[in-house]
């Protein structure tokens, strides 16, 4: 099974990414916008994405201490070809405001909008009438399980999850996760398109909340916050019990900062009340963490504008 026509459901921050790689990579795309104003938008960002792409490869012919993996292979760098690959990028982007055309002839659809439940089921019902059989569906979900909406696919054997990592063509994993009723065929074809677009795949043959990142990565951050919420020490003398004690290049508020003080907010709101699909030893170890001192924290860093490193300050300060 090889796919072709690749269509995003979504040009968010990933979303556009996930497009603007996978066109990089050769693939034709399009991206369904819900209306004119979001394909405007969307189409600012690949704008972006472009500069940022054209930015990378040049550091990268200069410091290979700026090496992203998911544009080039050290041995193999070519600069001029991997220019000349960002510019046909830009020519294989569709994006689409009609919802039936963005889905037509798709070999795989990647589902990258907002993480609400219910919209997602409502989008998933609309799409099951137009997609075609051939069609392999994906959602690149980071906090729901793909069983969750497997019924409302109306493919359930052709679902599974596809979660990629911020700024991918640096930080270039893909984690693929089926549910029960993925027949495995449509998984090993999923894994096989992470690697045709430069992700390293990362398979997963059993659900789990989490996945395997953001399953070893939240429960430290959570940690940490609950640390400083608690007034046992400060954001800096805790990332320096980190990296000095483990040799780690960063800290858990110097991870916070990366991500962004928003994303950390709605981990805690996530994980404050613990959903019932997470395991009784986990959600007896989360509980009794001070949730409402951590919001306390990120609430009042917000209102300040100390939102991240993208802002120029959060628990650190950072030139812009």
């Amino acid at each position: 099974m090889k796919f072709k026509n690749i269509t995003v459901a979504g040009g968010g921050v990933l979303g556009s990414q996930i497009a603007f790689q996978s066109a990089y990579c050769g693939f034709d795309v399009k991206i369904w916008a819900r209306n004119e104003n979001s394909a405007k938008r969307i189409q600012e960002k690949l704008d972006n994405l472009k500069k940022t792409y054209i930015d990378a490869i040049n550091k990268m012919s200069k410091d290979k201490a700026e090496w992203c993996a998911g544009i080039a292979d050290e041995k193999k760098f070519n600069k001029q070809e991997c220019l000349e690959k960002v510019k046909e990028a830009s020519k294989k982007i569709q994006i689409e405001t009609e919802f039936e055309s963005a889905f037509k002839d798709a070999d795989l659809v990647i589902e990258a909008i907002a993480e609400l439940k219910q919209e997602k089921i409502d989008f998933y019902k609309k799409l099951a009438k137009v997609l075609d059989e051939k069609t392999v569906l994906v959602t690149n979900s980071s906090t729901m399980l793909p069983s969750t909406f497997a019924n409302y696919t109306g493919r359930p054997n052709k679902y599974l999850a596809l979660h990629f990592a911020n700024n991918i063509w640096k930080k270039n994993t893909a984690e693929v996760m089926m549910h029960d009723g993925t027949e495995k065929k449509y998984f090993d074809a999923v894994v096989k398109f992470a690697n045709d677009i430069r992700m390293v795949a990362l398979p997963i043959t059993k659900e789990k909340s989490g996945y395997l990142l953001n399953s070893m990565l939240v429960p430290f951050l959570l940690s940490a916050m609950d640390l400083l919420a608690n007034g046992v020490s400060d954001a800096e003398t805790i990332d320096k019990a980190w990296t000095l004690g483990t040799g780690a290049p960063h800290g858990p508020f110097a991870i916070i900062d990366i991500v962004g003080l928003e994303t950390a907010r709605y981990i805690v709101l996530q994980y404050q009340k613990v959903p019932d699909i997470f395991d009784p030893l986990f959600k007896k170890m989360m509980l009794p963490y001070n949730y409402d001192g951590m919001l306390e924290i990120l609430d009042k860093m917000m209102a300040e504008g100390k939102t991240g490193k993208a802002a120029g300050e959060g628990f650190y300060k950072y030139k812009k």
